[in-house]
């Protein structure tokens, strides 16, 4: 149980298959998970940002709105670790640096440039539980992608506007916050406000 304060925050390793919300806004008989089944948490906790069902990683909760209003600003770099599929050439690397086309509530947008890197090797990451197709099956790359802005899934989309879309998404920063050696479904409770540690 988690002790008592006037706002609480907490730091987590977001699961894959897990939506970034703690009130179900589906069908009655929609059995998606939801971050509250990570542990016990105050009632009005929300999710700074999100990370779309299928990605994992850094993810900050709190119970204070204007801080989440904060660390969703453009003020703080988020990085991400995407496995896409395919050997991915340095020519679709820029492209996305430079900013590329992708479709947001149905109009197009373009992307705002951003630092994208080839990962030389495999990050040291949790396993993910549902299986992902390995380079057994045809080469894969890791690439590493910073942005200040966060449309939804658009790293999934970016990935997919330069032909290799992405088979597994990880975001391991925010600000000056790494991941570290946390693991999946990981929770931390903060001493103090997110905006202390990034």
């Amino acid at each position: 149980m988690f002790s008592e304060k006037s706002h609480r925050h907490f730091m987590i390793y977001k699961p894959y298959g897990y939506l970034s919300q703690f009130v179900n806004n589906g069908p009655k008989k929609n059995s998606k998970k939801l971050l509250g089944e990570l542990g016990d948490f105050p009632k009005g906790t929300m999710a700074i940002g999100r990370l779309d069902e299928k990605s994992e990683g850094l993810l900050f909760l709190t119970t204070d709105g204007w801080v989440s209003n904060e660390i969703n600003s453009s003020k703080f770099e988020k990085v991400y670790y995407a496995l896409v599929d395919g050997a991915i050439s340095e020519e679709a690397i820029e492209k996305m640096r430079n900013g590329v086309e992708i479709g947001f509530n149905g109009k197009k947008y373009q992307t705002k440039p951003c630092k994208v890197s080839l990962l030389e090797t495999e990050p040291l990451l949790p396993p993910r539980k549902k299986k992902i197709r390995d380079a057994r099956h045809g080469p894969v790359t890791w690439v590493s992608i910073t942005l200040r802005e966060g449309k939804f899934q658009q790293v999934r989309k970016m990935t997919s506007a330069v032909g290799f879309p992405t088979l597994r998404l990880v975001r391991v920063r925010v600000g000056n916050q790494h991941i570290n050696t946390m693991q999946s479904g990981e929770v931390v409770q903060l001493d103090t406000s997110p905006l202390e540690y990034i």
